[in-house]
């Protein structure tokens, strides 16, 4: 930005990604002084992916026009916005292109003015502002851009610029006293830090040019220097555990009638992003379907995810170094995921045209509710490596290893998308494992690889006994319809006349190359789980003491005849029922039955 000059697009271009790779840089310090709205430590994570989009997107090409990278710029970081800060910050972005479109240079004046609007912009979009947080800091470097551009040269941008970046960090330096959360912390917020970091950057191509772009940007200190992480106590309410987003995309989106049906709904740290054509949606809620439900109303849902805050705050306030991983496709019994602080990846799930999150944005027992009255059968894809991405962000921010027990490849692409994710990674951290299960026998690989994890063993450790137990882990199936595993591929076309004209219940078993194959038939159907128990029991040695998972569709009472059953005839050191979700539900059908059994750790 040299001075008394236009601002120009080559010259604004590259002084935002100096900006960015900076906030990037920092990611991890952002991290850890995260506790406003909530402390689920992933501001820095999600500060840094709204800006990634934005590099990898408008600031990836040059241009010649200001309004038109700023208006693609806006557009990008709506699309890739994450999180309270990131949909702030994308708002904020949005609102300065609104101001300068059709723009081809930026004077001092009208990049004050742009600022401004962009300020007023990001604090419109929250339902309830809160002081002593990114808007005041962004509503301080407006001010004080403003005020400088009415006393200089008009055309002189860069020393307004500097002078606003200092009325900047004072005004971070005060966020601590504007709120006692963070005072009570002994931080400053996360979310203005990240903006800080932004307008840091920036400064830095100011004084030293395209070379402050070339060279890598540090992680800033101050506020963000923390030796390691850092666990605070500021509760989340369990009514509102889910961070929830999406992008809405329609015509004449209307905000305000949005946000009163969220708030109607319960949600709070709501966020409204974008414009008439294009909305980043974000809340805290007790029902993410809810929140894509009113969104739906308005027009197309996009981009849904949906993270469990408490699940987050638990994975950060974990001691090992090693912290596991799963995808929806493993039917975790809640306490064990709960008490381990398992990172779940959700499957995406068809009804009727629409897309939903397995057991997240659609619950298992609303899924077969869904399932009963639909048009068609529901089906199911693997998560996007973008999904995978953010969760191992979130582990990797506060661990040094994550390691990924996924669904088997035979069966679908999920575990290919966590590799893809893990590629993504430049330092190596994550490992990926092929359960070669599903389901139960899934969930029975990640439960004990989380205990092992929680002991402090290595990875490798872990690795070898998962390998080890691999063989060992066996699941079976029986399903009294077997029409959707049927027209899914999962069971020969054969067998299904067999199972309709007769009284016979179909038996499945998880192959040694991780498919479904036919392992017989029960001569009943009144007593099949019974029946169902006692060929599990005939198929495993007597002496061994085994560990448990039994899952239902939509069935719990015949779960728990099943359950008995195996109580009665083998000799059990733990076990659970669990309701099996979508991403096996939509194959096996309601009604189905699962069986999954492990040598236990003592055994």
């Amino acid at each position: 930005m040299p001075d008394a000059r236009p601002l120009t697009a080559p010259a604004l271009r590259l002084a935002l990604i100096a900006g960015a790779r900076r906030v990037i840089a920092a990611r991890d310090g952002l991290n850890r002084i995260n506790v406003f709205p909530v402390a689920d430590g992933d501001t820095g994570n999600n500060l840094a992916s709204t800006l990634g989009s934005v590099l990898h997107g408008a600031l990836s090409q040059p241009s010649q026009h200001v309004g038109d990278l700023l208006s693609r710029v806006g557009n990008d970081a709506i699309d890739g916005a994450r999180g309270n800060s990131g949909a702030i910050l994308a708002q904020f972005l949005h609102g300065v292109a609104e101001r300068v479109r059709n723009l081809p240079e930026l004077d001092a004046r009208s990049l004050a003015a742009a600022v401004r609007q962009g300020a007023q912009s990001a604090r419109q979009a929250l339902a309830q502002p809160v002081e002593g947080t990114i808007l005041s800091v962004i509503a301080a470097f407006a001010e004080e851009l403003d005020a400088a551009a009415g006393e200089g040269n008009q055309a002189d941008a860069r020393s307004g610029f500097v002078r606003a970046l200092v009325r900047a960090r004072r005004a971070l330096a005060d966020t601590p006293r504007q709120m006692a959360l963070l005072q009570r912390a002994g931080v400053v917020d996360a979310g203005a830090q990240g903006f800080v970091d932004l307008l840091e950057g920036i400064a830095e191509f100011v004084e030293g040019g395209p070379r402050a772009v070339r060279v890598r940007a540090s992680a800033p200190g101050a506020a963000n220097d923390a030796a390691g992480p850092t666990v605070h106590d500021h509760a989340i309410d369990p009514t509102r555990r889910w961070c929830t987003e999406c992008l809405l995309l329609g015509e004449a989106l209307d905000r305000d009638r949005l946000r009163a049906a969220l708030e109607a709904g319960g949600a709070d740290s709501i966020v409204i992003a974008g414009g008439a054509s294009r909305l980043r949606v974000h809340a805290h809620t007790g029902s993410p379907q809810a929140l894509f439900d009113a969104c739906a109303v308005q027009g197309h849902v996009e981009g849904m995810k949906a993270d469990d805050m408490i699940r987050q705050q638990a994975v950060a306030a974990a001691t090992q170094s090693l912290v596991v991983v799963t995808d929806s496709a493993a039917d975790l019994p809640d306490d064990i995921a709960e008490r381990h602080a398992i990172g779940v990846v959700p499957a995406r799930v068809d009804l009727d045209g629409r897309d939903y999150l397995d057991k997240v944005g659609l619950s298992t027992g609303e899924f077969y509710r869904r399932m009963a009255v639909s048009r068609q059968l529901p089906r199911t894809s693997q998560p996007p490596p973008g999904d995978f991405r953010r969760q191992f962000e979130l582990s990797l921010a506060h661990h040094a290893r994550v390691l990924y027990v996924g669904l088997s490849r035979a069966l679908s692409g999920t575990l290919q998308s966590g590799e893809h994710a893990a590629a993504r990674d430049p330092s190596g951290r994550v490992r990926v494992f092929d359960t070669v299960n599903a389901a139960c026998g899934q969930a029975l690989l990640v439960w004990r690889a989380a205990e092992l994890a929680a002991e402090g063993r290595s990875e490798t450790d872990v690795v070898a006994e998962l390998e080890r137990l691999r063989p060992l882990t066996r699941m079976w199936a029986i399903a009294p319809d077997i029409s959707h595993a049927v027209r899914g591929g999962r069971i020969p076309r054969w067998a299904a006349p067999i199972a309709r004209l007769s009284a016979l219940t179909p038996m499945a078993k998880m192959s040694a190359d991780g498919r479904m194959t036919v392992a017989g038939i029960l001569l009943t159907r009144a007593h099949a789980p019974e029946a169902f128990a006692r060929r599990v029991a005939r198929q495993l040695e007597s002496g061994p003491r085994w560990r448990v998972i039994v899952g239902h569709c939509d069935a719990r009472p015949q779960g728990e005849r099943l359950l008995a059953a195996l109580r009665a005839r083998l000799t059990i050191s733990e076990d659970r029922l669990v309701e099996t979700g979508a991403a096996i539900g939509a194959h096996a059908g309601q009604g189905a039955l699962i069986v999954a059994v492990q040598p236990a750790p003592d055994a």
